[in-house]
């Protein structure tokens, strides 16, 4: 997918696990750039919730189904899994 010219669909799975926080933030700019110019949809796992914030659409997943869906906002209202682990991996940040 990554070799077309304007793929619609990327999924990419934990892609920056590996990077510091500036190069993390430079490669969701770009995957956002990409998705909005050319009308494609980006698919990214992570277990970040800094990153799945960012999303237009967070899908959460326990045990292999899907418990949550939403934005971050309504997700962290909902006060469900999303909120509680958001909670969880904030409080080392506040």
């Amino acid at each position: 997918a990554a070799m077309g010219q304007a793929p619609l669909l990327r999924v990419r799975d934990e892609p920056s696990a590996s990077l510091d926080a500036r190069a993390e933030e430079w490669l969701f700019q770009q995957y956002a750039g990409l998705s909005r110019s050319d009308g494609g949809v980006t698919v990214l796992v992570t277990h970040r919730f800094t990153t799945a914030r960012a999303a237009d659409l967070i899908v959460v997943l326990d045990g292999g189904r899907v418990v949550e869906v939403g934005t971050h906002d309504t997700l962290s209202q909902a006060d469900g899994l999303y909120a509680e682990l958001f909670r969880l991996q904030a409080r080392y940040f506040v």
